[in-house]
């Protein structure tokens, strides 16, 4: 589906009136093509006093060819070579990186206003700005956490000030035992690449866990077997196709009804094509029984078969009320229990599930939807802890406005106004929370569980 307004914007005359009537001014996006490194240009990393983490992560960014610059309290370290002769720096950055781990009071804060405000201009497009923090309710003391706390307000407001497609994340490192930097590597990773373009405003933590690092970054997924429900259309094609250039074998699975469109995208990746009703009563046997037969595991399951049957609640049957909670949320809790009892997730695998804003904000007509959404988040919560000591990561993606067939049927007016109720003003595409769960799927990322990570470009609702 084609967004006219935005494309209207990047031309000459359309630049014109949208600066002349204060109109929404969608960016273009920077999103990630193989080979492309991980920023445009250089970053610029500052800590606070007393953080920890500013010199791993350098170590590892340093490794990956980001050109770091390194804050010294009120300038850079060192003036880059486009300095001026009296010292003043017309440096521009493709990032701001801010360790805040030693922010421990709130008198500490003032150190975020010394980082921040001379660089609020100088980021360039679809510029990346990350924030490290602490798990506010893991810290020792009452007056630590209230200064964690604050980090959020940062960066939700700077990830809506800044504009230019300029995205801002918090990323709380927690309290566990492990080499926290290896799960840091692969989230800011991500952050920092164009993978992450209609991400911003999300708080994600990481813990030390089991993690991996890859010997090929261009492809962190090789060797791992990887289920894709709903995978016919939508993003759920678009998430076979990223999840196989990452070096997956993707079994991808739908309905009967889709089995051409399935057969394609399957042929399309070199993936394995499974036609099965996932509300069918011994649908969760025959599927461990084909991942057992056929690849012995299944290192990740992405579950992200999903319908819609909307109604307000007053006018709502039984059966479009009964359809999308067993689609949406029970079948997953269905096929976890088969394949968890039968081992066949092992250890270090990941289980992601597809929720949506619609489960954190609700939605008018939409309440079996919203309802069944909500349910996928408290699976997260509930799954993430239980399932730590077997090594095995559960986290969700939420997407926001994504343009797709169903929401091309939305009226106009409606589908403008999620399209431009966020901070890029503009809806996201499906290769967006493809390459959300893409990284979560990393063995890298095995660190990171219980997450649910809007894809939403920072949608206003919710917020």
């Amino acid at each position: 589906m084609t967004d006219r307004y935005a494309s209207f914007v990047q031309s000459t005359a359309g630049r014109a009136l949208v600066k002349r009537l204060g109109l929404p001014d969608p960016p273009r996006l920077r999103r990630h093509r193989p080979g492309d490194p991980l920023l445009p240009g250089p970053a610029l990393l500052g800590a606070a006093t007393g953080s920890r983490y500013a010199q791993p992560v350098a170590a590892r960014l340093t490794a990956a060819g980001v050109e770091l610059i390194e804050w010294a309290g009120g300038a850079p370290a060192q003036n880059p070579p486009s300095a001026g002769p009296h010292g003043d720096n017309p440096q521009r950055y493709a990032a701001l990186l801010f360790d805040a781990t030693g922010i421990s009071d709130s008198t500490d804060l003032r150190q975020l206003w010394d980082f921040f405000h001379p660089q609020a201009r100088s980021v360039l497009p679809s510029g990346r700005v990350i924030v490290l923090g602490k798990v506010a309710r893991e810290c020792p003391t009452p007056r630590e956490a209230t200064a964690q706390r604050a980090l959020e307000g940062l960066v939700r407001s700077i990830g809506k000030e800044f504009g230019r497609g300029i995205t801002a994340q918090l990323v709380q490192v927690a309290h566990a035992q492990g080499d926290p930097s290896i799960g840091l590597e692969s989230t800011l990773r991500f952050l920092l690449s164009g993978r992450s373009a209609y991400v911003s405003g999300q708080v994600i933590r990481v813990a030390g866990g089991k993690a991996s690092i890859p010997a090929d970054w261009a492809r962190p997924l090789d060797g791992q077997v990887v289920l894709v429900t709903g995978a016919a259309r939508g993003i759920g094609a678009a998430l076979a196709k990223v999840l196989a250039r990452d070096g997956a074998q993707v079994v991808a699975l739908d309905i009967p009804a889709a089995g051409d469109a399935l057969a394609a995208v399957a042929n399309e990746i070199g993936g394995t094509a499974v036609q099965l009703d996932l509300t069918a009563p011994d649908a969760p046997t025959r599927l461990a029984e084909h991942l057992a037969s056929r690849h012995g595991r299944v290192d990740v399951v992405v579950h992200n078969a999903g319908i819609t049957r909307d109604k307000t609640l007053g006018r709502m049957d039984a059966d479009r009320w009964d359809q999308v909670i067993d689609v949406n949320l029970s079948s997953q809790e269905r096929i976890n229990d088969v394949l968890l009892e039968r081992e066949l997730i092992p250890v270090g695998g990941r289980i992601i599930s597809v929720s949506s804003i619609a489960g954190i904000a609700g939605n008018r007509g939409q309440t079996n939807y919203a309802t069944s959404k909500a349910g996928v988040i408290g699976l997260v919560d509930s799954l993430a802890p239980a399932l730590r000591d077997r090594g095995i990561s559960v986290n969700a993606v939420a997407p926001g406005f994504i343009e797709t067939r169903l929401t091309a049927r939305i009226p106009l007016v409606v589908r403008e106004a999620g399209r431009r109720m966020n901070s890029l003003a503009q809806g996201g595409l499906p290769v967006d929370v493809a390459e959300t769960i893409g990284w979560l799927a990393w063995p890298s990322s095995g660190a990171i569980s219980g997450n649910v990570v809007r894809v939403c470009g920072q949608s206003l609702l919710g917020a």
